[in-house]
């Protein structure tokens, strides 16, 4: 199944969902991916978070159910998942503009989020360069955060907080990084490596600002093992900024178009010395079957 397919199918599964619990390790599934990679993916290519979408579909779907039915409150806020008609409450009005009551009246101005069609467009006018490259295990040592699925829409921010260390101490952090980083591999410079870990039924993703490196790890950082790997490289011209971008592309333009589809495995930025104006994305990759 193609990449579209597979997107369209991860939909009708939430759709079919909406009024229990959607398990996101099976809309991955379904889309042939990680939880990590779908969560990106569908919010780089929306603009819009997956558990934003949910909360969206569910309270355009109450909206209907208001003005169609005389379903109570406390009802449809059992019905879409709400605790309580006081947070439905919250939330419908937030959303909407008026209470769950009003939307009853006559003449009531309602949102609606329609289902989501994910279609293959034509793209590519500008140029991607990248290679392939296969490498074996190997060490990466740096400093992490917790990144939450909405902030994948500002990722700015994470670079902000990583890369602008306001607190003297932590303000080393890009030095030492430079210090031990291995100038020896293809993977150079300081990276910001993005992965996942399970905990219980849930995925944690965290963003790590780190380097390849053999050598004894600095107090306060941590180290990494990335599994070896068949890895797409692309380059990307100008400030590490630019990579937020590029992102984009890759998951409108590159993935729908390419022999690969993703592994299951981290993925890295590679910010290279600035005089070279130029950084790398290192994706971890597979041969679609």
């Amino acid at each position: 199944m193609e990449w579209a397919p597979r997107m369209n199918a991860a939909v009708d599964y939430i759709e079919e969902n909406m009024l229990g619990e959607i398990n996101y390790k099976e809309v991955a599934r379904i889309a042939c991916c990680s939880v990590y990679h779908f969560q990106r993916m569908f919010s780089f290519i929306t603009e819009v978070s997956l558990s934003e979408y949910i909360r969206r579909r569910r309270l355009s779907l109450a909206a209907m159910d208001l003005q169609n039915s005389d379903v109570k409150v406390i009802d449809l806020a059992l019905k879409y998942g709400y605790d309580s008609p006081e947070a439905f409450t919250r939330a419908f009005q937030q959303l909407h503009g008026i209470t769950p009551t009003s939307a009853r009246n006559a003449g009531s101005k309602l949102k609606v989020y329609p289902r989501l069609i994910f279609q293959l467009t034509i793209q590519g006018v500008e140029e991607m360069n990248y290679r392939i490259e296969e490498m074996s295990s190997f060490r990466v040592v740096g400093v992490k955060e917790r990144i939450y699925t909405e902030e994948v829409l500002n990722l700015k921010d994470v670079y902000d907080r990583m890369f602008q260390i306001k607190d003297t101490a932590e303000a080393k952090v890009k030095e030492q990084l430079w210090d031990i980083y291995d100038t020896q591999k293809k993977s150079r410079g300081i990276m910001g490596v993005w992965y996942s870990e399970s905990d219980g039924d849930k995925e944690q993703f965290y963003y790590m600002l780190a380097a390849r490196s053999d050598k004894e790890t600095p107090e306060g950082m941590e180290s990494r093992e990335v599994e070896a790997a068949t890895w797409a490289v692309f380059e990307v011209p100008g400030p590490p900024e630019q990579i937020v971008d590029f992102w984009q592309r890759l998951y409108k333009e590159w993935l729908p178009a390419s022999n690969y589809e993703f592994a299951h495995a981290p993925t890295m930025e590679c910010y290279l010395p600035a005089v070279e104006n130029m950084n790398e994305l290192w994706v971890a990759v597979i041969k679609k079957q």
